[in-house]
């Protein structure tokens, strides 16, 4: 084979990305895709409400690799400090898909299916009644409506909700990225918010479940490893980042 061939065939092995999560180290990110911070901006009653783009990071090593030990001085990226650092890096995660372990809240127009432990308090299901409640009253079309774009905005996928007609789930149409979770509102920085269906593998093992929304943890605290579980809240860890939200929203409409 050319040189020019190995090349073309090297590019066209990394369109689609990847994530490989490393036994004792960071993870490895393959296929360059966009990675920038992302911050959960309030409503008018300060409830979560949105994300706004920061800063935006280069993925164009061949793999980047991004810390989940929580002590890197070069965040985000790894700089070996999980060799020393105070962390567990042991992946303790299910393999099963979220549903397989959640509970189902049943409403008259939709279904909720509630994975409670990929909670990342985001805290975008507590607005106008929260989504439980909202699901309950999903005749009323105002509640249906917010109970959809609240379950949807829920970035780890702890909340889907389903129409219980047709049994399709309600989900924003993500392009693959990457999303450093920044959350002013309680002063703390959050997991890697992994967006489009990327495929997340573990270095010795199966696969994950492929998920149009996940959140991997960061701070390296998590019990659910490779996952965040909201640890990251409670220690208010932070990746001193210092970025600033004025890039794009997330778009309003859920498909």
């Amino acid at each position: 084979m050319s040189r020019k061939k190995k090349k073309s065939q090297k590019y066209e092995d990394s369109v689609n990305p990847t994530i490989t999560v490393t036994e004792n180290g960071p993870l490895l990110v393959y296929g360059r895709p966009p990675l920038a911070e992302q911050f959960i901006m309030p409503d008018e009653n300060n409830e979560s409400w949105y994300f706004q783009e920061g800063k935006h990071f280069s993925t164009e090593a061949e793999p980047t690799a991004l810390c989940r030990c929580g002590a890197s001085r070069r965040k985000p990226y790894c700089d070996n400090s999980h060799t020393s650092a105070d962390w567990d890096p042991k992946l303790t995660a299910s393999y099963r898909p979220l549903s397989k372990d959640a509970e189902t809240i049943e409403g008259p127009t939709l279904r909720l299916v509630d994975s409670a432990k990929y909670c990342v308090f985001a805290r975008f299901c507590h607005p106008y009644g929260d989504a439980w409640t909202l699901t309950e009253h999903s005749s009323d079309p105002e509640k249906r409506k917010l109970a959809i774009r609240e379950a949807a905005m829920c970035p780890s996928g702890r909340l889907t909700v389903l129409d219980r007609v047709t049994e399709r789930p309600y989900e924003f149409r993500f392009e693959a990225g990457l999303g450093l979770i920044e959350d002013p509102a309680i002063g703390a920085s959050g997991g890697l918010w992994v967006r489009g269906g990327i495929p997340l593998y573990r270095e010795a093992g199966p696969a994950y479940e492929v998920r149009n929304r996940m959140v991997l943890c960061r701070c390296g605290q998590s019990v659910n490893k490779p996952y965040c579980d909201g640890t990251h809240a409670a220690i208010k860890w932070q990746d001193n980042l210092d970025g600033e939200p004025r890039g794009e929203t997330l778009p309003e409409e859920v498909y």
